[in-house]
């Protein structure tokens, strides 16, 4: 049996996706992930919270994690979203030229099986303000993306982001399926939205891509291992 170990990079302030994605692994023990944190409280488009992405925590982040010899590194956090997806591959050289290891995010892995499944009109689920969201939904439009009704919290403390209740998740997955999307996309990942997504998609008929689960599948995928070692989750391991 291969193992496979995955680094990621977590925001310091999130208590969902380590839990979520230890969830998600638990079936597959040949694959492991390991963590650095960097530095994140809060998500606005401020200069403060924009800031807080600068490379170099990041690349001290990826320098721990290369001591432990992960087959790929993955940023897990969706700040490509609102920062562009330019900034996310930047980094990913930066951090891949400082390391040696293959380097993904989980907003440029989202974006990539998008494509490749063909899927055109999306729907974002967030916990974000709404000008946060509005720079997401521009990105994706960019990018050549439909974007149907997406709700969002307004919430921009990041810590907070793991308290949102199941019942409101419910809501804005229902109010996102109500347009029929191609996907929905709980956008955030300390939105404890993983265990939740495999029952949204046989409710409404629309394949949901939780944030947690796509990086996830981003570390397999870029390791050489296949993301159908991962059951009971949703489609996103298809």
């Amino acid at each position: 049996m291969t193992r496979i170990r995955i680094g990621m990079i977590t925001p310091s302030s999130n208590t969902s996706l380590e839990p979520m994605t230890a969830l998600l692994l638990a079936g597959a023990p040949e694959i492991t992930a390991h963590y650095a944190r960097i530095r994140v409280t809060e998500i606005t488009i401020g200069a403060k919270g924009l800031a807080q992405f600068d490379a170099a925590p990041m690349l001290e982040a990826a320098s721990l994690l290369a001591d432990m010899r992960p087959q790929a590194i993955v940023w897990n956090g969706t700040s490509g979203g609102w920062r562009g997806l330019e900034a996310d591959r930047q980094l990913c050289a930066a951090l891949e030229e400082r390391t040696g290891i293959a380097t993904t995010t989980m907003t440029l892995a989202l974006v990539d099986l998008l494509r490749k499944k063909q899927m055109q009109r999306i729907a974002f689920v967030t916990p974000y303000t709404g000008d946060v969201q509005a720079r997401i939904l521009d990105t994706f439009t960019r990018e050549g993306f439909v974007c149907s009704t997406s709700p969002c919290l307004g919430i921009s403390e990041n810590f907070a982001f793991a308290t949102v209740p199941s019942a409101a998740m419910n809501r804005m997955v229902a109010n996102a399926a109500a347009d029929r999307p191609d996907v929905i996309l709980p956008f955030c990942t300390n939105l404890a939205a993983t265990p939740y997504a495999a029952a949204w998609e046989a409710q409404f008929g629309i394949p949901v891509y939780d944030s947690i689960a796509m990086a996830a599948r981003a570390g397999i995928e870029l390791s050489g291992g296949s993301p159908a070692a991962i059951t009971g989750f949703g489609s996103v391991f298809e």
